[in-house]
């Protein structure tokens, strides 16, 4: 058993059961899907705007070359400077480079999932740099110590009071604190942050190829905020989130906030285009995109999984996933959790150490159901499965269990040989481990479906 799958099953063991989690979990996606349904009205036709959402995206990925050559094309035209980085750690390299150039001391950041899959925030303090995370719910899990528990609420697992108590241990603040109280708080603290940054860091939603920019979609501000304020940025985005054109906001911008949030639109949506022209009076001097492969490019070599590049990152398949409502996002012990994290993980960090995610799933279908950009979830968790048993990943036992079951079910006669006692044997002998403690093996019955036919209709 690898230690991936060891750390798996052990987290996923302790979270099963944990009945306070589940009772948190519950009431956060009630509320997330109350506003999903919501903001669904505001479509006319929603199947036609996923479809045309799957339609872009598929066109994207086909020609993610011609449109990522054309965006660094038109923002270097604007004084921008683009970045290619085959892995993170080149990714760290370039970033720390610029920041070490502009003697940077404290680097403001926006929520991104691209940082958190390069581990930035360990790099910068690695190097002496204050890394300060600007979303609340990041900043709540930055003081925590805590990965992300979701892609779009990172603090998706915690209790009010689990918030106030981390503030009361880490900042000192009293315990009866309200949520307005400690956003107060934490918008005063960042402000300062903001004034001090040398370097402003995000990711970007979007990569807009016909104008060479970035967007950018948040709540809170700190966004755009974190690209106002210091004199160099940094946006560290994946290859896969090239669209187009701009025109294309107009459909992307309202169903990634729907499925994300269950807005009509988020609060502020920037389109950053390279540093501060002549005639403007905001931004930073500096501007650098880092354009980071990290083995996307091994999923776009997949024809039938590269689909999950289209994915933008709202979050749904995870949040309606049953798997993901009983184990939780950390369970996962990787960046992206939930059913495409499950898909794409073992592509980007291996199938090998990974498989084990594809498999952790019911193929209820409900994240295909959800997906606004139509990627087939429950099939691609198949292929990935596949694949590990072509590439010889699955376990002797586990080949001669499929093997036997195999011929018996290809066989009538072989499928009933030995009766119920021998097949109850079978299962307690070869499942017991497997099945878990605190439950009980099923038990066969003594007669098959097709024996009780036979006798029923007098069938020898």
């Amino acid at each position: 058993m690898s230690k991936k799958l060891e750390a798996f099953l052990s987290a996923s063991e302790i979270k099963s059961f944990d009945l306070n989690h589940r009772k948190i979990i519950k009431h956060n996606i009630g509320q997330y899907d109350k506003k999903v349904i919501e903001g669904k009205e505001q479509f006319s036709n929603l199947e036609l705007a996923k479809t045309r959402v799957a339609g872009i995206k598929h066109k994207s990925i086909e020609n993610l070359e011609k449109y990522l050559v054309e965006f660094e094309a038109n923002f270097i035209k604007r004084g921008g400077k683009v970045i290619w980085a085959q892995d993170a750690e080149e990714a760290i390299k370039e970033s720390l480079q610029i920041m070490q150039k502009a003697n940077a001391k404290i680097v403001v950041k926006t929520k991104s999932m691209v940082s958190e899959e390069i581990h930035l925030k360990e790099a910068l303090e690695k190097n002496g740099i204050e890394g300060i995370e600007t979303d609340l719910g990041e900043y709540i899990i930055q003081l925590r110590k805590e990965a992300p528990y979701h892609s779009v609420t990172p603090a998706l697992h915690l209790s009010k009071e689990d918030v106030s108590k981390t503030f009361n241990e880490k900042k000192g603040t009293p315990l009866d604190l309200t949520a307005e109280q400690i956003t107060d708080f934490v918008r005063q603290e960042l402000r300062q942050k903001y004034s001090k940054a040398e370097v402003g860091v995000s990711g970007g939603n979007f990569l807009i190829a016909d104008i060479g920019a970035i967007a950018v979609t948040e709540n809170e501000g700190n966004g755009l905020m974190s690209m106002a304020f210091p004199k160099v940025h940094i946006a560290i985005v994946g290859i896969e989130k090239i669209i187009p054109s701009m025109a294309d906001l107009d459909l992307f911008w309202p169903v990634l906030a729907t499925y994300g949030t269950g807005q009509n639109v988020t609060v502020y949506n920037s389109i950053y285009t390279g540093p501060k022209q002549a005639e403007e009076a905001d931004g930073p001097s500096e501007m650098y995109v880092i354009l980071l492969d990290n083995g996307r490019s091994a999923l776009l070599d997949q024809t039938e999984q590269r689909q999950a590049l289209s994915c933008i990152g709202c979050g749904a398949c995870s949040t309606v996933c049953p798997v993901y409502q009983t184990i939780g996002g950390h369970s996962y012990c990787t960046t992206y959790c939930g059913p495409i994290g499950s898909i794409i993980t073992p592509h980007l960090k291996g199938m090998e150490e990974y498989k084990h995610l594809s498999f952790a799933s019911t193929l209820c279908g409900k994240c295909t159901e959800v997906c606004p950009a139509k990627i087939d979830l429950h099939k691609l968790l198949l292929l990935n499965r596949r694949d590990s048993v072509q590439k010889g990943l699955s376990t002797k036992t586990e080949n001669w269990i499929w093997h036997f079951w195999k011929r018996a079910m290809l066989k009538r006669t072989k499928m009933d040989q030995g009766g119920a006692k021998l097949k109850n044997f079978m299962l307690k002998q070869f499942f017991k481990k497997s099945w878990g403690e605190r439950r009980e093996i099923p038990q066969t019955a003594q007669k098959s479906f097709n024996q009780i036919w036979r006798e029923r209709k007098g069938i020898k």
